[in-house]
């Protein structure tokens, strides 16, 4: 007896699981169709991204020659 109603819990639960999960399933992809219409009507604007100075053999000079005299002034 308590088999049969084991097995009945097991089959119900895991049909549920499996309907909820279809159902998840087919709105997703729903939804990735409209998201996707949407993007064609009002796309998005991007912002170039201005890149930054690049830094010359003369930069990194400088900064290694500010990084020692700081640890000499530092130390005395």
């Amino acid at each position: 007896m308590n088999l049969e109603n084991g097995l009945i819990l097991l089959v119900m639960g895991m049909g549920f699981v499996l309907c909820f999960l279809t159902i998840l399933i087919f709105s997703m992809s729903v939804m990735v169709k409209i998201v996707g219409y949407l993007n064609k009507i009002f796309p998005e604007a991007v912002e170039e991204v201005k890149s930054a100075a690049k830094k010359t053999a003369s930069n990194v000079d400088e900064a290694i020659a500010l990084a020692i005299a700081a640890v000499a002034t530092k130390r005395g």
